[in-house]
């Protein structure tokens, strides 16, 4: 079923709408449902600037692989072709990914010869993964913690380019007195999902400090809007979420709460959170217009970077009861400049699954230059 969504009802936060200065968009929703995917989610974006502190070097046999000097000679589809019509998996409620809205509304998508539909999927990130693995859509983005996992099981999905590095947070009540990570040694710590992105990063911070992540902690469940009572009521020690819900946790509790690390912790301060996925028949068939989304989707990042105010205010269709100050001080606090892709991603991703596998998340045969070199490809900047 396709709906076309009014410029007028912006409020309908899984309705993404398509207003604003590029064309409207049509919203498709429900259409999953066939293919047993569901419909309506609830999960939770120039050059960049990260570092190689901490990452493992990429071999040269893999940084200098025939795909990554074949990319360099693509083009993006000419501007007076037709536009290539591309369904992008977004829900809507994760401002991390913010450079998405920001490429439709604010034209970096048409710029680039795009004309790209929201479609709403139902449930986990294996969900997206799946409806990019099976052509249901064809390009997705979320929080890369939760895809390497079902990555390494197979799915056959292409990361092009990340979106950003922060936006996950841990909480602790001020008056508990904690200096740092390690005081949460022997404490319970409470999630939305234990197998959620801030479950996994923490657990790669916990690790780094020599506390097993499933021995050296309690992680406990809680439905999103409870863990705030959870840890005032004295049930955890400290809550793990992403923005925004975890930023407008600490913003009212009237300074009851503290952050205590977050993704940008540490050796993570210089490192991506958020990527952009497409279906690898997409990549094989088509690589100009991945290309081409590829650069409008770090363009809008750029945008979110330079303009936190104008990206809050067009994010602020999608989360309206949120006021739009708040929405532009989560996003400064975000590295929307950082947008690595080839051989930077291939070696972010590198560290990241070595921390995962580490962690135990990640299976302890997962080879991680592998894994990287299989899933990360190259297309031109």
């Amino acid at each position: 079923m396709t709906s076309q969504i009014k410029r007028d009802n912006p409020a309908l936060l899984h309705q993404l709408p398509g207003s604003g200065p590029v064309p409207r968009r049509r919203f498709v929703a429900g259409t999953l449902a066939a293919f047993g995917l569901g419909a309506g989610i609830g999960v939770r974006p120039g050059q960049g600037l990260a570092s190689n502190r901490g990452l493992t070097v990429l071999p040269q046999e893999l940084a200098d692989g025939a795909i990554c000097r074949a990319a360099d000679s693509i083009a993006a589809p000419a501007v007076n072709e037709p536009k290539r019509h591309l369904r992008f998996a977004y829900n809507g409620t994760g401002i991390c990914t913010a450079a998405v809205p920001v490429a439709l509304h604010r034209g970096y998508f048409e710029k680039h010869n795009l004309d790209v539909e929201f479609v709403a999927l139902a449930g986990s990130t294996d969900q997206m993964l799946q409806a990019l693995s099976t052509d249901k859509a064809d390009a997705g983005g979320s929080m890369l913690l939760n895809w390497l996992k079902p990555l390494e099981q197979g799915f056959d999905v292409k990361l092009t380019t990340a979106m950003h590095g922060g936006c996950t947070r841990l909480l602790v009540r001020r008056d508990a007195g904690f200096a740092d990570i390690t005081a949460l040694r022997g404490k319970t710590i409470g999630v939305s999902s234990i197998s959620g992105s801030p479950r996994h990063f923490f657990a790669i911070l916990l690790s780094n400090h020599g506390i097993d992540p499933d021995t050296g902690v309690q992680w406990r469940e809680f439905p999103a809007d409870m863990l705030a009572l959870a840890l005032q009521r004295g049930e955890v020690q400290a809550i793990a979420d992403s923005d925004p819900a975890v930023w407008l946790t600490r913003l009212r509790s009237n300074g009851e709460l503290v952050e205590l690390a977050s993704n940008l912790s540490e050796d993570y301060a210089s490192l991506s959170c958020c990527t952009l996925g497409v279906r690898a028949s997409l990549f094989r068939d088509e690589l100009p217009v991945v290309a081409a989304l590829t650069r409008a989707v770090r363009d809008a990042a750029a945008h979110v970077a330079a303009n936190p105010d104008d990206a809050a205010e067009v994010f602020s269709k999608y989360t309206p009861k949120v006021p739009v100050a708040e929405l532009a001080a989560m996003l400064r606090s975000h590295t929307h400049n950082h947008h690595p892709l080839g051989a930077e991603l291939r070696r972010e991703v590198i560290k990241i699954a070595t921390d995962l596998k580490r962690a135990a998340i990640i299976k302890p045969a997962t080879d991680p230059v592998k894994l990287a070199n299989r899933v990360v490809v190259d297309v031109p900047a």
